[in-house]
This record gives C-alpha cells, structure tokens and sequence, in this order.
C-alpha cells in the first residue's frame, strides 16, 4: 500500500463515523468485472457492491443514460410526475408481475413500506393497532427501525432495546413453526425467498406454497424481500417466479438500479386498494428522474440482453467449481445458494481466507462469520469463475 492511500485511510477514520469495518483498500475506479485502487491494483470483483453492479463497472450505455438524464433534470419532488419514473414504474410491473409500485431510496426504506402497508392493511380490516408480524429467524431486511424489527439475528437488534413492530421469528422452510404463530392479530408474513446475509438459505418451494395458502385462507399478507435475490440473481427476474408463487407485497433494490441508489415496493391491487393512501407514506427522492432513468435503462438492457438467460448459462459452471472445492477441502462443509448468490460453508472463520484472496486480487465477501457469499457482477464469464478459483483456492489451502 502506498503512504498515499494509507494517508486517504487515516483521513476517513478521523472523519468517518465508524460503523463499518472497511477493508483497507482506497477503491478507484472500474470496468467490466474489475475494480482498481487508487495505487493501480487490480481486483477481479465477485462482490459487485453487495450484489447490486449486474452490468459491471464502467457500462457505456447505462452510463449515458444517467448523463442525459442529469444535463436535463435530476429531481423535482413528487407532487409533480416525471417521465422516467412513469417509465420504469410501468416496465417494473411488466417484470415483476405485480400492480402498483412505490420508489423509494434503498431497500431498507422499500422494507418500511412495506411494513407500513402491511399494518394500514390490518388496521383497515379490524381498526386495531396491535398487529403482528411473523418473520424468520437468519433473516437480514435492513438496518433502519422498522427493517431491523423483522431481521431474524438477535445480535443486530440487542442494543437498540424495543423494536417497533410486534415481531414473532419462525424457521424457514418449517411451516409449523409459522403456522404455531399465527394469531387473529397476525398482518403479514415476511421472508427472503432465498437469504442473503443470513446464510443463502432458501426457501422451498413447498414451504412457500403452504405460507401462500394460510395467507389466503387468513386474510394475512406474504411479504416477498427480494433485495438481494431479485433481479435475476437466482435464474428469474424474482426468485418468487421459480415457483410461481407471488406475494401480496414485494420489496426491490440493488441492481435494480445497478449503482443508483434506488429501490421500491410493490403490492397487487387488492392491497393498494385497502393499505396507504394519500398522506400515508412519501419521499423526498424517492423516484427521482435521475433514479428512475437508470431503473429504465436496467430493465431495458436485462430484457434485450437476456441477463437471466446469461445467469442459467453461467450459474452451473459456478456451482460446479464451488463443488469442487467442497469435495476437495475437508474445512468445507457445503454450497448452498441459486444462481449467481452463492456461499460456500466452512467449519471456520473465513476472514483470513477472504483477506488472503484479496491481498491476491480477488474482492470477495462474508456472510456470517463462516460463509464465503459469491454475488459477482451478471454480465461473469466461465473465464472469470476460472480466475476467481485461481485465486481462492490456494487461499483456501493455506488456512
């Protein structure tokens, strides 16, 4: 590391609030699957910013899109209407499947609505304010109030004493567990159809289906978080869609906006008819032209270039490989994931590999404190997983 980049890291631990723990690399700039340090150092990225860069970095046309948009106007505020919101709320539809769409700013605000929705919802149905949410244990949906309320770890909430939802936690995939919950003041369901930070976990399709069916039979909502998930990440535009299985209320972000800071949640009409209205829920930048017009131009690209298709071409080279190192290394218990959301389980910490692999150029990250998560940029090559074993495997070997 140059005294440069070290003096830049000094600067912002001085003037940074801490609450995360960076690793100690100054980033620069990036093209195609590769980011660069501001000494020159390439890294081969299987990290993509926490699953948001499907494009990569440095896309001509998303990034002409954004710069046409901002020489004519970036935000306006929403009492007024604006063209590209009117665009990517109509194409999130097409692609989502789902009636009405709200753009908020990340996906912890999209969780927050669709909170709020869930318990307008209930108030709606009975007048009460006492409803109930039942979320599952390893489940991560932010670190804003009402998100950290249905986040499924403990050690994420303990400091911050009580939440702000009534919360019960059941186990994924053990419907008893959800079932044994319910209660006449039970408004919603929540769950992550595959879990990102809680362990790439996912959801079965039986399980999914027996959470649909109590809901409908309860009058509860089926709150879909697809933050991570979605966006074709796991083989399908949602991770839902595998299984024809749809929510009464969806969350979105991270490559939806592929590097804006965009996300949104949406509901069938059934909800939008009987949950917020005027006055209920807003946002200053929520679904600003500048926002929007990259939702626009993502949708656009992932449909003409067939993203999804590219992530079932690719997605089993990767499995494959990942299983080969799970047959190979004993400290590997297992691979769990879909597509292109991926995690490799050990018996150990994998701080140390993870730092090994990107002393060597490869960007990789945790999930927990045993799981290496692989959540690459869309646009990977076979190529490219075969550079990223190179370099993770005799990390591996030397733990």
């Amino acid at each position: 590391m140059s005294s440069e980049m070290q003096e830049m890291i000094d600067q912002a631990e001085k003037d940074l609030l801490h609450t995360y723990n960076r690793y100690q690399i100054v980033l620069d700039h990036g093209d195609g699957v590769y980011l660069y340090d501001t000494d020159g150092k390439k890294y081969l990225d299987f990290m993509a910013g926490i699953a948001v860069f499907a494009f990569g970095y440095n896309c001509k046309e998303y990034n002409d899109a954004l710069k046409d948009q901002i020489d004519k106007v970036i935000h306006t505020s929403n009492y007024f209407y604006n063209e590209p919101a009117i665009k990517a709320a109509h194409m999130l539809r097409k692609v989502s499947g789902m009636d009405r769409v709200f753009f908020t700013n990340s996906g912890a605000e999209a969780v927050e609505g669709a909170l709020k929705a869930a318990m307008k919802y209930g108030y709606l149905g009975d007048g009460r304010t006492d409803h109930e949410i039942i979320a599952m244990n390893h489940s991560f949906h932010g670190r804003t109030y009402g998100a950290l309320s249905v986040t499924g770890n403990e050690h994420y909430r303990e400091p911050f004493g009580q939440m702000c939802c009534n919360v019960k936690f059941a186990d994924l995939n053990c419907f008893d567990s959800v079932e044994a919950l319910v209660t006449d003041r039970t408004s919603a369901i929540i769950m992550e159809v595959v879990q990102g930070e809680g362990g790439l976990f996912c959801a079965s399709e039986e399980f999914l289906r027996k959470c649909r069916e109590l809901c409908d039979r309860k009058d509860i909502l089926l709150i879909f978080d697809e933050v991570q998930c979605g966006m074709g990440r796991t083989g399908h535009m949602y991770a839902w869609q595998k299984f024809g299985i749809k929510p009464d209320i969806m969350t979105t972000a991270k490559a939806l906006g592929c590097g804006a800071p965009v996300g949104a949640f949406l509901m069938t009409e059934k909800v939008a008819q009987n949950s917020l209205v005027a006055g209920d829920h807003g946002t200053t930048y929520g679904g600003n032209p500048l926002a929007c017009a990259a939702v626009a131009k993502v949708l656009e690209m992932f449909e003409r270039i067939d993203i999804v298709g590219h992530v079932n071409e690719i997605a089993p080279y990767l499995e494959s490989k990942l299983d080969g190192l799970v047959n190979k290394y004993v400290c590997i218990t297992g691979r769990r994931g879909r597509g292109l959301m991926q995690g490799l389980v050990f018996d150990r910490p994998v701080g140390q590999i993870i730092k090994t692999a990107m002393d060597n150029g490869l960007i990789l990250i945790n999930a927990g404190s045993d799981i290496i998560r692989f959540v690459p940029p869309l646009i990977i090559t076979k190529a490219d997983v075969d550079a990223m074993i190179a370099i993770l495997e005799p990390a591996i070997a030397m733990q």
